[in-house]
């Protein structure tokens, strides 16, 4: 990102920075978020832009009003509590599209994006064909709307156990202009769509399933245990119980040579 023009608003932020270097705990999975990243999509925040932090990293920031600056010393001031940055700014970046985030679902991540991309190399074969995918443990719909942006020619249809999740997931749909080609239901895993019509129906199915066993689950950074649903990140007591479950469930509903992608933890 550029910086402000003005002397003084350029040292307003460096100041800022120099303070909030320091305090500021970056999470492994959320490395972009660097102290002078977080600044920047706050400073945007300050000043009505909503945007994740990826995105702010590409604008021109300007100088702030007195207003403004308040309001930023109030936003700095809540993220150095653990609010995450993507549920003050509400957007998170992913595989190159701004989502609307929210407590209501995990915050996407970056390492999810391996799971897009080796979706599509497995789709690759069958380019500019029309494909049926299913994402399940959808949250806010990242894998799926990547999936459909991507590929057009795709109907994507998605689950998830919260059905706040759901709505989110929904919003996103919206926001991207993908709302035609997805379709959001609320329910366990691949129940929504277990019926007999959709018996060897789907080219690949997608899921990025909580894996973190449960006696773990509250020993996570306060970040995330304090902020993110733990129903997004709790995979029974080994971390593999719905992972055991989606590959079973998975197989009737996949066309002969289908593939089912899976985001595990190391070690599984």
């Amino acid at each position: 990102f550029a910086l402000p023009h003005a002397h003084e608003s350029a040292q307003q932020f460096n100041d800022l920075l120099e303070t909030l270097a320091p305090q500021l705990a970056v999470l492994p999975d959320k490395s972009e978020e660097t102290p002078a990243a977080t600044l920047a999509a706050l400073w945007c925040l300050a000043q009505g832009k909503q945007l994740s932090v990826v995105a702010a990293c590409q604008q021109n920031l300007l100088p702030l009003s007195l207003q403004e600056q308040t309001h930023l010393q109030d936003l700095i001031a809540r993220r150095l509590t653990g609010v995450p940055l993507a549920h003050i700014t509400g957007r998170q970046h992913f595989l190159g599209l701004e989502l609307i985030a929210s407590p209501d679902a995990l915050i996407p991540r970056a390492e999810t994006e391996i799971l897009v991309r080796l979706a599509l190399s497995c789709l690759a074969p069958i380019h500019g064909q029309a494909v049926q995918l299913l994402d399940v443990c959808t949250g806010s719909g990242n894998v799926a709307l990547a999936l459909s942006h991507v590929l057009p020619q795709a109907f994507v249809r998605a689950a998830d156990l919260s059905a706040e999740a759901v709505r989110l997931a929904e919003q996103n749909a919206a926001l991207l202009n993908v709302h035609d080609r997805v379709e959001f239901k609320t329910g366990d895993l691949c129940g929504p769509f277990s019926g007999a019509q959709f018996s060897e129906y789907f080219d690949l199915i997608s899921c990025n399933p909580p894996y973190v066993m449960a006696n773990n689950v509250k020993k996570m950074p306060k970040e995330i245990a304090d902020f993110e649903p733990s129903l997004a990140f709790d995979g029974g007591p080994m971390g593999i119980a719905i992972i055991e479950r989606i590959i079973n469930e998975a197989q009737p509903l996949l066309k002969p040579g289908g593939f089912l992608c899976l985001e595990v933890g190391a070690g599984q």
